[in-house]
């Protein structure tokens, strides 16, 4: 575990020299500062009496301001699951190629490292940017929603860190592929075509109820199975966050979906590594 974490650390200190976290959070906190500016809500006994965006009328009806809250956090989790993993997906894409850079990946095997460590550290590090992205967004709104409102609520962070979950399933899939084409754009791509096709998995029995009996129904069926349930586990996290009921077994077999899938993935990416020559 001790070298998996080692490896995890190399990979946020070639983020940090590449400035990566720099575009990161400055991106973030430039749409909070325009958000903030922007947004202009008005507050009394409770109740939300008026609110503007970019200084057009939103809506001018007297509206209870947890109700308001509620609808823009349910708002705002759909937006970082899909939004943060898009641009996560292709952000991200070129780390797993580069840890096979020639000259960088002999160096890497020439320490006392196992090649399965490498492969779980590099990983982990992604997931750790992850969580500093999702945890950086979701607290600045929020906190940028209490000062305007006067309402507090830390729903909307832990809505979002579902996010995780989901980026974890997308980012094993990148990597997996990455042993197989070393290629930064086919690795985003393969991210990008696991998120379709996660949302996709999760309305399958309605997508196949429209589709005629035979081979291609069939087919359809088989690729949907192993697939992670994303469109339904973003619901999830915006149910979280706009704080509406939710059946816990539904959120576990969700996230131990998602475990099992990238736990897949990265076995058959640790198969195929130690059987390359480099």
């Amino acid at each position: 575990m001790k070298q998996v974490l080692r490896i995890a650390m190399d990979l946020l200190l070639e983020a940090a020299r590449r400035r990566w976290f720099l575009a990161l959070f400055g991106g973030i906190t430039l749409v909070l500062l325009v958000l903030g500016l922007s947004l202009e809500l008005e507050v009394v006994d409770g109740a939300l009496a008026g609110s503007k965006l970019f200084g057009s009328l939103l809506f001018d009806d007297i509206v209870s301001a947890d109700r308001v809250l509620s609808g823009v956090y349910l708002g705002a989790a759909y937006a970082a699951f899909y939004g943060g993993a898009f641009f996560l997906a292709v952000a991200c894409s070129d780390f797993a190629p580069e840890l096979l850079a020639p000259g960088r990946i002999e160096h890497l095997l020439s320490l006392p490292v196992a090649r399965w460590q490498l492969l779980f550290g590099t990983w982990f590090g992604v997931l750790v940017i992850t969580t500093a992205g999702i945890l950086y967004g979701a607290v600045g709104l929020t906190v940028l929603l209490g000062v305007k409102t006067g309402l507090w609520s830390a729903t909307l962070v832990l809505g979002s860190t579902l996010g995780l979950a989901g980026f974890s399933a997308v980012y094993s899939v990148m990597m997996c592929v990455t042993f197989f084409v070393r290629s930064a754009a086919v690795s985003g791509a393969a991210g990008l075509a696991t998120l379709i096709l996660g949302v996709l998995a999760s309305f399958r029995e309605s997508l196949m109820s429209l589709m005629e009996p035979g081979l291609g129904r069939t087919l359809f069926s088989w690729l949907m199975m192993p697939m992670p349930r994303l469109g339904t586990l973003a619901t999830v996290s915006a149910r979280i966050a706009a704080e509406q009921p939710l059946d816990g077994e539904v959120l576990s077999r969700l996230v131990a979906g998602c475990g099992l899938f990238s736990f897949a993935c990265l076995a058959l990416a640790a198969w195929r590594f130690d059987r390359m020559d480099f």
